[in-house]
């Protein structure tokens, strides 16, 4: 099938299931940022456009929104899901870890969701999921970079023991596991599950998704690119700017958290202990807001989500 064509059967068929798709937290994060009419947003995780949309409505004709996607594909489903608005959009196929080469203006709103896309976990081409074989690629923009497969193939056993350790939390299986790993080719996700499961029986479960989420990070280079946003971020905010994050696990929410906590601690005078100078931000959010119990049932793919936001003081 040409590519073109591909990706038009690709955009029908993600349209036909727009419905189906929730975006995780959307009331909590309008809530929280309770978007103007007449100001810019950028979202840096489009996705298919769910939470984008919600935006777009919120800020009015006088509003705009740029959108970034690392997956093209999801960048031409979002396309169509915000065709009502595209006088007022600009879409890139960019990754945040480019946010300061990308010479973008200042905005009012500044939204990424650290969780993957309905595409990623849904379409067993993709290999984001252990539960349908596909084969084992796991990156989010399919047009540059290594996939899984060959991240395996070509790590040693020191290599890809610290990618268990460090990215999926693996600590006990890790060596085990990275040594049965190394440089073999694994080239679809039934195999390393099959193998998984043969190395650690019963415990496989639990393990599964921990070595996809560790691949799937150091694939696309996750916390690399967390840190960035998180470096870069604050400084595109106006003054009453709103950034928001919403992450999935510890390895996300931590730097999360640590940084907004840091960017919103004053300067104390080491004598005295008093106040010598205020943050430049606030917190909206003293503790990560989480999705209710009725959320989670409806769409259990966010229970766990967890949502952290700070302001640009005025």
């Amino acid at each position: 099938m040409h590519r073109k064509h591909e990706i038009g059967h690709y955009v029908a068929e993600m349209q036909s299931s727009r419905t189906l798709h929730i975006p995780v937290l959307q009331t909590t994060v309008m809530n929280v940022f309770q978007p103007k009419h007449g100001e810019t947003v950028l979202d840096v995780t489009l996705g298919l456009g769910g939470h984008a949309h919600t935006f777009l409505e919120s800020v009015g004709e006088a509003g705009r929104l740029i959108g970034l996607d690392a997956d093209q594909r999801n960048l031409e489903v979002a396309r169509k899901n915000l065709s009502e608005f595209s006088d007022r959009t600009t879409l890139m196929h960019a990754n945040f870890s480019q946010l300061s080469e990308l010479n973008l203006p200042r905005v009012d709103i500044l939204f990424a969701d650290l969780g993957l896309s309905s595409p990623h976990l849904d379409d067993p081409a993709r290999g984001f999921s252990f539960r349908s074989d596909g084969p084992l690629d796991l990156r989010f923009d399919q047009s540059r970079g290594v996939t899984a497969m060959h991240l395996i193939e070509m790590s040693d056993e020191a290599e890809l023991a610290t990618i268990f350790r460090s990215y999926g939390e693996l600590y006990m299986q890790a060596r085990r596991l990275a040594s049965t790993l190394a440089g073999t080719q694994i080239a679809t996700t039934a195999q390393l599950r099959t193998l998984i499961e043969e190395l650690f029986g019963f415990r496989a479960k639990a393990i599964l998704p921990l070595v996809f989420q560790a691949l799937r990070i150091a694939v696309n280079d996750e916390l690399t690119a967390l840190d960035a946003l998180l470096h870069v971020g604050p400084s595109l905010l106006k003054k009453g700017g709103r950034m928001g994050i919403i992450s999935y696990h510890s390895l996300e929410d931590r730097p999360v958290k640590h940084t907004f906590r840091s960017l919103t601690t004053p300067l104390k005078d080491p004598i005295t202990g008093k106040i010598s100078q205020d943050a430049a931000f606030r917190l909206l959010t003293p503790k990560a807001l989480v999705p209710s119990a009725q959320e989670m049932a409806d769409n259990p793919r966010s229970r766990s989500a967890k949502f952290r936001a700070l302001q640009f003081r005025l």
